[in-house]
């Protein structure tokens, strides 16, 4: 028996289709082992010796894996074809080795970049050692992160309170983030005009052209500043008369874009289908898996010769030989060291349409985004005629400009256009110009002014986040959405309206990290080390040196910040985020006078929620208030900050207001007396300050509400708001408000929706099948699949199957002892505890003439 080990059951099931009865695939659900979350798991002094430690949950696949290694001839460890994948397949060889599993087994290694029956044969008859240069690059990036994390977090904690965690690419992701926001901050928008004019041919057609030049000078951006001024460049454009001086004709070919890499799908997922990163590489993986597309996880662009030919057969067949090339199109890769994966993203089979293969709807969507890039890539380059038309008044002195661009042949943009970031780059495309020959009169028909105004650069979006990392070359292709999710789990960042913006928890780390360990959140510094990673992995580097390299000059600087007062730090993060905290009022006064006192300073303050601004004169002034953005969106906490902001009286007079504590904003029904709290309710999440009026508050406050009787038992159901948030209530079944609903205004139809929902868990999942009665109470016995594997179940009894039960095997027959065995064990627990064992007492002495009793 030949046994093989892949990462992913749905690929494990799929391989062993393809290698036959003579081979047993077994999955090892991912990584086997780790470092354990505990300081002391990278140990500098002993030439960074690292303590592996097997992950809990992968207890019972080690197990399987080693029993079978135990009774096989040859194994093959077939993980992912990248350092991830070297380095589980190594972990495995390290256990198998230490529970003496190998004794009369031949251990080999094998990739395949596509899970097909061809390439999977093809790596099994063509195996290879554990590659250790690519493992030690991943030991290398595992103790990098580790060391930075274990080492900065902890000064982090005591430095800035209410910080989360520092990370070695994440803070330098952030740092991206926050620069941005920086510039859109900073950025002064300044005015300009432009002038077009309207012309006629001597045909009688029409053209646009737009005013570039003045007394034989050439007009630039900012030329025409004022209103005043475009009025008076009408004028002069007004009084001339006009004809063609130059016309310029010339054909462009734009050849496609190559095919997917990880980072290029992830953006191209974002901006067509919607998907976040994470999501993208989620579905990406099952259609990997699946057999469909080539591996996901790669920063190469090319295709192999088998691929290709593949792909200009589809060309051919379905759109003619004029949109196939001679030749076939073949792409390099632009980042000097590419992912260990050798081929671009793909589909296995070209000649597979997502509309013959039954699939997910978002798998479906993203299959065809792949297909589509691929087979454009080696489709004709499209051709564009463009013109260019110089227009000269008859004295010289005003100078006129029109352009044209229409596809004349669509080659691969018949299939696929690559998405741009910025629209305006083709704003000529499609935009077709009259015929006009040299020396052609042309009549203007008008000229008229156009306001505008520059604009600050946009905030990133998943898409061209990913795209500057890549630029920058910080992180790769595996790790790019890992990093946008720990910015967001971290309350570093936001997404709003698809755009990330920093929330000041984000801002002070970044403020921390850039003063006091400049060095290592510099883009160029995490582009070097990810270089030095590659030269690990290509064998050219000494993984231990670059580590200790790194980790001498990091730990100096840790030592260095640790003997810094807290108040010495205040001082550095007031003067880097002065701009943001403080911002000008437009009036020329001081902003960082107190508003209350009149006389103290305000300045950055850390307390045991996190940062705030207070007052110098404290404790006479005790005004405090949140940070603020420089843009004011947080503008409507500041009236909370001095106080609470009254929203008018109850029926019986009583004053409602909205008020501001350490876990958020909240309504409160007048005042503390006589020790009794007084009636609170918090905001729902989601809802701001200026969401919220007298109404809302008092109906916040009426919580929680009837909605109405359930139709079925006649019980009335309750909506409130609890600790995890807004819910609807139905005896004693709760379930959570979703997406849009309202606690103040959910009704009994969405309600009885909600609560008719099965619950998340064991005991509200949805049963695989049911076995049978129960023979004492006539209670279903149903057969689940469950967190830890699959289990039967009767009334409030869950029983797990024994190990290697086959759960479309099992039975009411088989079932019912599990349950009753599972039912004597849950009674014997609930037993009262037997009493412990006291000193027995001295028996009384027996009375003359009689016996004790």
């Amino acid at each position: 028996m030949n046994v093989v080990v892949v990462e992913s059951p749905a690929k494990a099931r799929t391989i062993e289709k393809y290698l036959g009865s003579d081979y047993r695939v077994l999955a090892t659900y991912g990584h086997v082992c780790d470092l354990p979350s505990k300081d002391g798991s990278v140990r500098p002094d002993e030439d960074f010796a690292m303590d592996y430690v097997a992950d809990p949950k992968s207890a019972k696949r080690l197990k399987d894996i080693t029993d079978a290694a135990k009774e096989s001839g040859r194994l093959l460890l077939a993980t992912d074809p990248d350092r991830e994948g070297e380095a589980i397949a190594w972990h495995v060889l390290n256990h198998l080795e230490k529970k003496r599993a190998l004794a009369a087994t031949q251990t080999q290694r094998v990739v395949f970049h596509e899970i097909t029956r061809a390439a999977v044969r093809d790596a099994v008859a063509n195996p290879r050692d554990i590659d250790m240069d690519l493992v030690n690059a991943q030991q290398a990036r595992r103790a990098l992160d580790y060391l930075v994390g274990f080492t900065l977090s902890p000064v982090l904690w005591r430095k800035v309170p209410g910080s989360r965690s520092a990370g070695r690419v994440q803070s330098v992701a952030l740092r991206l983030v926050v620069d941005r926001e920086m510039e859109i901050e900073a950025f002064k928008s300044r005015e300009y005009w432009t002038v077009d004019a309207t012309l006629s041919t001597p045909s009688g057609a029409s053209l646009s052209a737009r005013l570039v030049a003045l007394d034989g000078k050439r007009l630039d951006k900012f030329a025409l500043p004022d209103e005043a001024a475009a009025t008076n460049a009408v004028a002069r454009v007004k009084a001339g008369a006009y004809s063609a001086t130059k016309v310029e004709r010339k054909q462009v070919r734009r050849n496609p874009a190559p095919p997917f890499t990880t980072s290029t799908l992830q953006q191209e997922a974002a901006r067509k289908l919607g998907f976040g990163a994470q999501h993208t590489m989620r579905v990406a993986q099952r259609l990997y898996e699946s057999g469909l597309i080539t591996y996901m996880r790669t920063d190469a662009v090319t295709l192999s010769n088998e691929a290709l030919e593949a792909t200009r057969l589809v060309i051919a067949g379905r759109y003619g030989k004029e949109y196939l090339p001679e030749q076939p199109r073949r792409y390099k890769v632009r980042s000097k060291n590419a992912q260990e994966a050798h081929e671009a993203i793909r589909p296995t089979d070209p000649a597979q349409l997502a509309a013959d293969l039954s699939l997910a709807s978002d798998e479906a969507r993203l299959y065809e985004l792949i297909w589509k890039r691929t087979v454009a890539c080696q489709m004709a380059p499209a051709v564009f005629d463009q013109v260019r038309l110089d227009i000269t008044a008859s004295d010289g002195t005003v100078g006129l400009r029109a352009t044209g661009s229409v596809v004349a042949f669509d080659g691969y943009l018949r299939l696929y256009s690559e998405g741009r970031d910025d629209p305006a780059e083709d704003d000529d495309e499609g935009r077709r110009l009259p015929n006009v020959d040299k020396g052609d009169a042309l009549g203007l028909s008008d000229a008229k002014p156009d306001q505008h105004f520059t604009e600050p650069p946009p905030r990133y979006t998943e898409a061209s986040l990913v795209k500057r990392m890549e630029e920058l070359g910080i992180g790769r292709p595996s790790t790019y959405a890992s990093i946008i999710s720990v910015l967001q789990d971290r309350d570093y960042v936001t997404l709003e309206k698809k755009r990330f913006q920093p929330e000041d928890r984000g801002r002070l780390v970044t403020a921390f990290l850039e003063s006091f360990f400049q060095q290592y959140v510099e883009y160029d510094f995490t582009a070097r080390l990810e270089d030095q990673l590659d030269q690990i992995s290509n064998g050219e580097l000494d993984w231990k040196g670059v580590l200790n390299e790194f980790w001498t000059a990091f730990s100096m600087a840790v030592e260095e910040i640790s003997d810094l007062r807290v108040r010495e730090i205040l001082d550095r993060l007031n003067e880097m985020l002065g701009p943001h905290i403080f911002p000008e009022n437009g009036d020329g006064s001081d902003p960082r006078v107190c508003p209350r006192c009149n006389e103290g300073q305000l300045s950055l303050k850390l307390g045991k929620f996190g940062a705030f601004i207070g007052c110098s004169a404290y404790p006479e002034c005790r005004f405090t208030r949140p940070l603020v953005s420089a843009n004011g969106e947080n503008g409507n906490d500041d009236a909370l900050a001095e106080g609470p902001k009254v929203l008018g009286n109850d029926k019986d007079g009583t004053e409602i207001t909205l008020r501001k504590g350490p876990y958020g904003l909240y309504v409160q029904r007048g005042e503390a007396a006589d020790g009794e709290k007084p009636k609170r309710s918090s905001l729902p999440k989601g809802t701001g300050p200026d969401d919220v009026d007298l109404d809302v508050a008092l109906g916040l406050l009426a919580l929680p509400r009837e909605i109405g009787a359930h139709p079925e038992s006649g019980e009335m159901i309750s909506a409130g708001i609890g600790r995890y948030g807004p819910y609807v209530k139905h005896g004693k079944t709760f379930k959570s408000l979703k997406g849009d609903d309202d606690v103040l205004t959910v009704g009994i139809n969405r309600a009885v929706a909600l609560l008719a929902e099965p619950a998340r868990g064991r005991g509200g999942a949805t049963p695989l099948k049911v076995l049978g009665k129960h023979p004492d109470d006539d209670g279903d016995v149903a057969l689940f699949s469950g967190r830890y594997g699959p289990y039967v179940k009767h009334g409030k009894i869950n029983a797990t199957l024994p190990k290697g039960e086959d759960p479309e095997s099992v039975t009411l027959e088989t079932a019912l002892p599990l349950l009753a065995e599972k039912a004597a064990k849950k009674g014997k627990s609930k037993r009262a505890p037997a009493k412990r064992k006291t000193k027995a007492k001295a028996k009384p002495k027996a009375k003359r003439g009689g016996s004790a009793k």
